[in-house]
């Protein structure tokens, strides 16, 4: 199987060693993004038929990195790994357009087997995190229709700018990083506290670590 594969993990010594099994194992030709935000650029460059994405990434996390990739790149299927895997991780990145999810400490003939499935059309959740999608369906008053929370409302943009303020970017920073306005970065933050009906900026940080937008401490 010769694949063309993105690997996008922000630690350098992950990635180096599950680029050598990829390639060795699979032929796969493999480019490397350490952030979320690199991957979207680079998905633009390469155009991959697999991804393996790292969810707990600064300036663009694997979830939102997720979401614009398979929104740009229908075709490309995303395997997700994670060290937190909790059934709203899971069920964010499925949700998100993800193929494929295992934890991180996963053997790597799993990861292997995970990746066949998906480029074979399927969906691969591992055993060791499938009881949180059923476990999350079953709590859930309406199931798969019930009313969206507060984070669901928020669009991809302010959710970006949520995870960067959590960060501790000032407002100019992230107008340079998003390659908006000042301005427009203002008005995101103050949708973002009208929606979440949070008005300072810990409490939008001890929001984002909660719902997994961050991984920084509170």
């Amino acid at each position: 199987m010769v694949t063309n594969v993105l690997l996008v993990d922000d630690h350098q010594i992950l990635r180096e060693g599950l680029r050598a099994m990829l390639v060795a194992q699979l032929g796969a030709h493999v480019s490397e993004a350490t952030n979320g935000r690199e991957a979207v650029r680079l998905a633009e460059e390469t155009n991959p038929d697999l991804v393996v994405m790292d969810i707990s990434m600064p300036d663009l996390n694997g979830v939102e990195a997720t979401r614009q990739i398979v929104a740009a790149h229908p075709d490309a299927k995303v395997v997700v790994l994670s060290a937190h895997a909790d059934r709203r991780m899971v069920t964010a990145v499925l949700q998100c357009g993800a193929k494929g999810f295992l934890p991180k400490d996963a053997a790597f003939e799993e990861l292997v087997e995970a990746i066949r499935h998906v480029l074979d059309g399927k969906v691969y959740v591992s055993p060791a995190v499938a009881g949180h999608v059923v476990e999350s369906l079953s709590e859930s008053s309406g199931g798969i229709g019930s009313p969206p929370g507060a984070f669901a409302r928020l669009t991809p943009r302010e959710r970006e700018v949520l995870q960067l303020i959590a960060e501790g970017r000032a407002t100019k920073e992230i107008a340079r990083d998003l390659a908006v306005s000042v301005k427009t970065v203002e008005t995101h933050r103050r949708q973002l506290m009208e929606k979440l009906k949070l008005y300072s900026v810990a409490e939008l940080t001890k929001y984002a670590v909660k719902e997994g937008v961050s991984s920084l401490e509170a």
